[in-house]
């Protein structure tokens, strides 16, 4: 294979080398970003499970594919003292512990920066780095919860709807983080000074909902849950139940889809009042509810399917894998028998590689993973100092 062949399947950051200190949630999905798009991430993890997270067979933790993974004390010094000299080699840190863990540990950012001063130090935390509540514990649902973003999300009348983990941990937190990491490399290549980024889940969900902010100051956007265009209040953004229990989603906003959804659906635009206005949502919606009902979703399906009247059927996770138009771009992909999601973005001339499912530390695992990172002399060091299994 020549050269640039070579480089078409390298991935955008290939190069780029990043040290993981194990943690949860956000953290892991960083690094898989990252080391989805070519660059090389080691993830030190502890010798004994944390007991955090979810517990599962290590085939099934889908974020921790496409990287090595060694395991060190971090409360023996002579790791710690191996650690420095792997973040000396590396362009970005990632950490999630919380504020302090690192520095009482010895791989804060003032000694990291010391050792290696072009590293990005990633922190990732819920409150951040600072304020009141940033030695508290949370989780993804509380940090969604102060900004604002879980009032908006949900039905009128109804309680607030927990949207997964995707809006805080990996929406306002590790996208966030590889956008903080990402920049901070581009900047250090300038300057030739890393810093520290400090991405807490509760700013980034923020900056998500900048939209929302917007709109709430202009007086567009209400309060309440499920009375606006595009939160369930509308006809024309909503889900529909099918006559045999399926769902079909609709996301008509704009008029000219708007007309199209109507003229597929086999409804008067006439008969269901003006469509911004509030007043007529209600009736509109019950019209609209009813007309789906009629037919399965298949039958919805086939009406809609192809059309620009912006209507979907609602999937679950096995049908999701079957539709035509994901299988076609290849959006879900199997690796070691696990149905996942494909590296994303794409990239038209540094294609990432297929990624690698997770890897068990053992004796040979962590030879290779080190292998990048320091020549054969230095390993059989620290395997003879007992760091390593």
């Amino acid at each position: 294979m020549g050269i640039a062949a070579q480089a078409m399947t390298m991935g955008p950051l290939h190069g780029v080398k990043i040290v993981e200190l194990a943690c949860v949630g956000p953290g892991p999905m960083c690094a898989m970003l990252l080391a989805d798009l070519g660059a090389t991430v080691l993830r030190i993890d502890r010798k004994q499970p944390s007991g955090l997270g979810i517990g599962r067979p290590l085939r099934f933790d889908v974020l921790l594919r496409n990287r090595k993974s060694i395991a060190l004390d971090l409360k023996n010094p002579l790791a710690i003292t191996a650690a420095l000299d792997l973040i000396s080699r590396a362009d970005a840190l990632i950490e999630g512990f919380r504020p302090g863990v690192t520095e009482r540990l010895g791989l804060g950012p003032d000694v990291c920066l010391e050792r290696n001063p072009r590293l990005v130090y990633g922190r990732m935390t819920g409150w951040g780095q600072s304020g009141p509540l940033a030695h508290t514990a949370g989780h993804d649902l509380g940090y969604v919860a102060v900004t604002g973003v879980l009032n908006a999300i949900g039905r009128r009348d109804a309680p607030p709807t927990i949207p997964l983990n995707l809006v805080g941990d990996y929406g306002g937190g590790a996208l966030y983080l590889a956008l903080g990491l990402l920049s901070g490399i581009i900047e250090a290549r300038t300057s030739g000074r890393g810093q520290v980024v400090d991405a807490a889940i509760v700013d980034g969900t923020a900056s998500l909902a900048s939209t929302f902010f917007g709109m709430h100051a202009a007086g567009i956007w209400r309060n309440g849950r499920g009375t606006n265009f595009t939160d369930s209040g509308s006809h024309f953004y909503e889900v529909y139940e099918c006559a045999d229990g399926g769902w079909m989603s609709v996301a008509a906003l704009e008029p000219k889809f708007y007309a199209e959804f109507l003229r597929l659906l086999g409804l008067d635009a006439a008969l269901l009042g003006e469509q911004m206005n509030p007043e007529a949502w209600p009736l509109a919606k019950a019209q609209v509810a009813a007309r789906f009902k009629t037919r399965t979703r298949d039958d919805w399906m086939g009406v809609f399917e192809g059309s620009d009247a912006c209507v979907a059927p609602v999937l679950d996770w096995d049908e999701a894998a079957r539709h035509p138009h994901l299988q076609e771009r290849k959006t879900l992909i199997e690796i070691d028998g696990i149905t996942q999601p494909a590296p994303a973005p794409r990239f038209s001339r540094t294609v990432p590689p297929t990624p690698l499912p997770p890897a068990p530390v053992t004796p040979d695992n962590t030879r290779a993973a080190l292998e990048p990172w320091a020549d054969p002399e230095q390993i059989a060091a620290w395997h003879d100092a007992g760091l390593f299994d």
